[in-house]
């Protein structure tokens, strides 16, 4: 089994709790990145720990080089979505076609039989059918980022922290004497140093994409009341940092990048209750017209009921507005437990 240690605790103890089983083991860690970075997955620091944590539990470990495969995958699109006025999520594009593609493709060819990763989800089989679930820690649930895996992937992936809680990752660590037990956890974008703010967003942007600044216009009277410096970091949903004072909460409810506009109303204009989906992926078998599901367009966001439709999905109540770009996940209509799939909000009218 290849096991992905990014250097942090969790893929640490996914790396023994893998040996505990029986497995043969071998570590790897990904080079993404080849620029500057202090956070996240792909920090200087990250690949040394990984390698004293491999030391420690008495395995083989190897770093693979994906750096173009990165750019070409993950920062290219991430700048490209930002130049169109789409707020995307460069995490899940990194497992789409990182960890989950070129690394599994890698260990496939190097004969291994399956590669695990410190995420928190389960994958449960019952009579032969394979699901992917919520962690057992719904504070540490990573399944949302998994959400645009294919069955045929998740039938090469092990995820063994997913039934346990941050705490118990961390005790096991800390009696295993592995030296990741008390790292923070990560939480920036990692290629994007200085955190996911706007004053880091464009520092990262500028020098590869054209910054403009945009008229904001009130959607009640149409009057401009305000200028951005750079329409390419404003999102829909958006209420700060848009240098406008109208007395009242404006919320952005529509970003056009060629035309050098944003337009900002209140917060009932968000409402929306149709999503048209692009990209659509299943963990299991596609899932038609009609099905009842549950969505959710965020890392830890709110559960929303909804059908799907040819088009994507309609809410069976109005709320706000999902930001173009963004992974709206499919889980079950029940629980919410199992991941069905996921598929990328696309621009369109909104419908109250």
């Amino acid at each position: 089994m290849l096991v992905g240690l990014s250097g942090g605790v969790d893929s640490s103890v996914a790396a023994a709790l893998a040996i505990e089983a029986g497995h043969e083991v071998v570590g790897a860690t990904l080079k993404l990145w080849g620029g500057s970075s202090d956070s996240g997955c792909c920090s200087v620091g990250d690949v040394e720990d990984a390698r004293r944590v491999a030391h420690r539990l008495g395995i083989d470990h190897h770093v693979f080089n994906f750096t173009e495969e990165f750019d070409r995958h993950v920062v290219g699109p991430y700048v490209a979505a930002c130049g169109a006025g789409s707020t995307p999520n460069p995490c899940i594009e990194c497992n789409r076609h990182l960890k989950f593609d070129s690394f599994l493709q890698r260990a496939v060819r190097l004969g291994f039989d399956l590669v695990a990763t410190g995420h928190h989800a389960r994958l449960v089989r019952d009579k032969g059918r394979l699901s992917l679930r919520r962690g057992a820690d719904r504070r540490k649930d990573q399944s949302y980022v998994l959400s645009c895996l294919t069955g045929a992937q998740l039938a090469r992936v092990y995820l063994p922290v997913g039934e346990l809680t941050k705490e118990e990752v961390r005790e096991r660590a800390t009696r295993l004497g592995l030296p990741t037990a008390a790292k923070p956890d990560s939480q920036e974008v990692c290629f994007i140093a200085g955190g996911s703010g706007p004053a880091a967003r464009r520092a990262f942007l500028s020098p590869r994409l054209d910054l403009h600044p945009a008229t904001v216009v009130d959607s009640a009277s149409g009057a401009a009341v305000g200028e951005v410096e750079a329409v390419e970091l404003v999102t829909v949903g958006q209420r700060r940092g848009l240098g406008v004072a109208l007395g009242e909460r404006r919320y952005v409810v529509s970003v056009d990048v060629a035309g050098r506009r944003v337009v900002v109303g209140g917060e009932e204009e968000l409402a929306q209750q149709e999503v048209a989906l692009g990209q659509l992926s299943w963990t299991g078998e596609p899932l038609g017209p009609g099905r009842r599901v549950k969505v959710q367009a965020s890392a830890h966001g709110l559960l929303t009921e909804a059908e799907l439709t040819r088009a994507g999905v309609r809410l069976l109540a109005p709320r706000r507005r999902i930001a173009p770009g963004q992974t709206v996940a499919l889980y079950d209509p029940n629980e919410g437990e199992e991941v069905f799939g996921s598929g990328i909000a696309l621009a369109g009218e909104r419908v109250a």
